[in-house]
């Protein structure tokens, strides 16, 4: 069955709400306590993606894994830089899903304008850190025991990609709504359909 890598629409959220949920729960890899409703959870793809892309890779039964980018900081000056996300339903895990998601995931951003992306892993995480350091991030700082979560104390970690070098005069980050009209935006999606096509093809 082939995975489609595709934006996300609110009508995904039970979707998204399958993965994420366990993961606030169960786990300290979000540092959320409470897991958000799917009404929630549609009511944040639906308010990021004018700004921001949100991609899911899916086939017809369900979500395995979605990325999406956010705001860095509030302040003006940071307004070229982007955090960013990403989750594999486990079951889909080692199988290319988030290596296809984040192939789209950056390249959209370049289109954008942005100049840096980063990544906060809750440590350890391996599964995590390898998936970034294979996109091309690298580590920068840890936050010890900056999370109190399931009755201890974490560390994160952070990571950061290039996204293209520091210009001396930038332009303004398009949203996403005014990139997803440009030529390059489809061939962004296009690269992360290839790479999940490709990994579905190795079985």
């Amino acid at each position: 069955m082939r995975r489609v890598v595709r934006l996300a629409e609110p009508g995904d959220a039970a979707g998204v709400h399958a993965i994420y949920a366990p993961i606030v729960r169960d786990t300290a890899i979000s540092f959320e306590v409470d897991p958000p409703s799917i009404e929630e959870m549609s009511r944040r793809i639906a308010s990021t993606l004018p700004r921001f892309p949100w991609l899911v890779c899916a086939d017809r039964e369900r979500i395995e894994g979605y990325v999406y980018a956010g705001q860095h900081r509030e302040r003006a000056a940071y307004r070229w830089s982007v955090d960013v996300t990403a989750y594999v339903h486990p079951d889909a895990r080692r199988s290319g899903v988030g290596h296809a998601l984040y192939t789209a995931l950056l390249a959209m951003l370049f289109v954008q304008g942005y100049h840096r992306a980063y990544a906060g892993i809750t440590l350890p995480n391996a599964a995590s850190v390898g998936l970034h350091e294979s996109q091309g991030f690298t580590a920068i700082g840890v936050y010890p025991a900056v999370g109190w979560k399931l009755g201890d104390w974490h560390d994160v970690g952070w990571w950061q990609r290039t996204l293209r070098p520091p210009a001396r005069s930038p332009a303004e980050p398009l949203t996403r709504e005014r990139a997803s009209v440009l030529p390059e935006w489809k061939i962004a999606l296009e690269d992360g359909q290839r790479v999940a096509d490709r990994r579905s093809a190795r079985g």
